[in-house]
């Protein structure tokens, strides 16, 4: 593990951490067998069970218990835990965040059903899936075609949050069979939690080794990143809403942790949860507070995952004229970031290097941060 430069901001949990969200009490008696140790992820907890068994419980309060094939879930078993019955071979997928976790360790092919169509696919090997018809679009998270889902023989749907504004959506599914696993890692606090989550797939798809073996990858390729020196250069990191306002990341966000990592030093505001437009991810700023505190800035990245309007400084410009102003407007130092990086967390190294390269105004950019003229 790394322990100089950047990467100290990384903190791994010990292994005595038992959030009070994980309740192993099945309702029977099957016999606890051990629990999966999680080095950074918060929002969900693996324990295992005889047979095979494993339930997993996540930080929103559900519970899931995913039986191996071949085998029946217990009897007795507690009316708030939702089965997952291996092998899972036709599966919803809905979140974007999960499809490069799941294509990493292999498990793509037992998506069926997909919220992406093959035009707005952030991933190779789904786009080629959709194209061959291995898997169908089925509509966005608030509209799915049930019919479809149905026809397909879809046993889980993967959901984002999203999913929580639409609660008559997530009925209809269950009222199909099929069973509905709302992935949290956007919640996470920690970079690598985030990328942890594969674990969590592989117990579903039953590739646990292959997603221990990939994450541990994946992981030395980001602490050999982080592990360099702080650049001691600011970082603003927003885009502006259609109110005018500034919305960025908050200090706890994980985003704010990757330009730690990368040498940065993010500029973040962390007002009231309850503050109109802002949450326990964003902050929602007006445009002068925002300039007050940003305007010094060395480096700007504006947010183009969620406004692609802005693809020049005078694009930016034209948002508002305060921005002429900023020290990044007029050193040149403006960047903008790929649609699809959020999704990207098997690429979290290559992110890094391009937050990096801003940075530091040297190397080569992958395409995640790239530089406004």
């Amino acid at each position: 593990m790394a322990t100089n430069g950047s990467a100290a901001v990384i903190s791994a949990q010990p292994a005595s951490y038992d959030p009070e969200f994980r309740t192993i009490d099945l309702g029977c008696d099957l016999a606890h067998t051990g629990r999966m140790q999680l080095d950074y992820a918060k929002n969900f907890t693996v324990d295992e069970f005889e047979g095979g068994v494993r339930l997993v419980c996540e930080a929103n309060g559900e519970r899931f218990l995913v039986v191996p094939a071949g085998a029946s879930a217990p009897d007795g078993l507690d009316p708030d835990i939702a089965v997952i019955q291996q092998p899972l071979d036709s599966v919803y997928l809905v979140s974007t965040g999960m499809i490069c976790l799941i294509d990493e360790i292999g498990a793509l092919d037992a998506v069926t059903v997909s919220s992406v169509s093959a035009e707005d696919s952030p991933n190779a090997d789904l786009t080629a899936a959709l194209e061959d018809g291995c898997t169908d679009f089925g509509g966005k998270y608030s509209a799915p075609d049930f019919e479809l889902i149905a026809e397909r023989g879809c046993t889980l749907a993967i959901e984002n949050t999203k999913i929580n504004h639409a609660p008559e959506v997530k009925q209809k599914l269950q009222d199909l069979g099929v069973t509905v696993l709302t992935e949290l890692s956007s919640s996470e606090p920690e970079v690598l939690g985030r990328l942890e989550w594969m674990k969590l797939m592989g117990v579903l798809f039953g590739r646990e080794d292959e997603a221990n073996a990939r994450f541990d990858e994946i992981a030395q390729r980001v602490w050999a990143v982080a592990d360099q020196a702080p650049t001691g250069k600011t970082v603003a990191f927003f885009y502006i809403n259609d109110d005018g306002a500034a919305v960025t990341r908050r200090s706890t966000d994980y985003f704010a942790q990757m330009i730690q990592l990368a040498g940065g030093d993010p500029i973040s505001f962390d007002p009231d949860a309850e503050a109109e437009g802002s949450s326990s991810i964003q902050a929602v700023i007006d445009l002068e507070t925002f300039y007050a505190q940003a305007k010094d800035a060395d480096v700007i990245i504006y947010n183009t995952t969620v406004d692609t309007s802005v693809k020049s400084i005078a694009d930016l410009t034209a948002k508002n004229p305060l921005f002429a102003d900023f020290r990044a407007v007029q050193d040149g130092e403006v960047y903008a970031c790929d649609e699809n990086m959020y999704q990207a967390m098997t690429d979290m190294d290559a992110i890094l290097e391009d937050l990096r390269c801003a940075l530091t105004g040297s190397g080569e950019s992958a395409g995640f941060i790239w530089k406004l003229d």
